[in-house]
């Protein structure tokens, strides 16, 4: 059976080693985000969810990725400064990872239920 989430470790948005176990004791949401693409304003309203149930345990972990169209081309520091300045995000972001595979982040790996490898469609041979 692959290892726990928890068991995986990932980084900060400041470059500091850590670890999902963190928040083991919580509800954890992640989510892939994004600085200039069209959904970008997720920002504001996962804040205001991270916000209203912080308190129950709530933590939204947010992997930026600039793996579709290059829309989170800055650097971790940029990032987090977008985010704060523009979106007053206090939830933790965590540093930039790949999205898609074979590169793909392995925290983000573990939560993927999709096959490791995309599986090619057969053609059917209609007379």
């Amino acid at each position: 059976m692959p290892a726990s989430i928890y068991s995986i470790p990932v980084e900060k948005i400041t470059g500091e080693p850590a670890s999902l176990t963190d928040f083991r004791a919580h509800v954890l949401l992640v989510v892939n985000v994004a600085s200039k693409c069209g959904l970008t304003p997720q920002y504001q309203g996962l804040e205001k969810l991270y916000e209203k149930y912080r308190g129950q345990g709530l933590v939204i972990a947010g992997f930026p990725a600039n793996d579709f169209r290059a829309q989170e081309p800055g650097t971790n520091e940029e990032i987090q400064s977008f985010c704060t300045l523009n979106y007053g995000v206090t939830f933790p972001p965590l540093q930039q990872n790949h999205r898609r595979w074979p590169r793909k982040a392995p925290a983000l790996r573990r939560i993927d239920c999709r096959p490791t490898q995309r599986r090619r469609r057969r053609r059917s041979a209609v007379p």
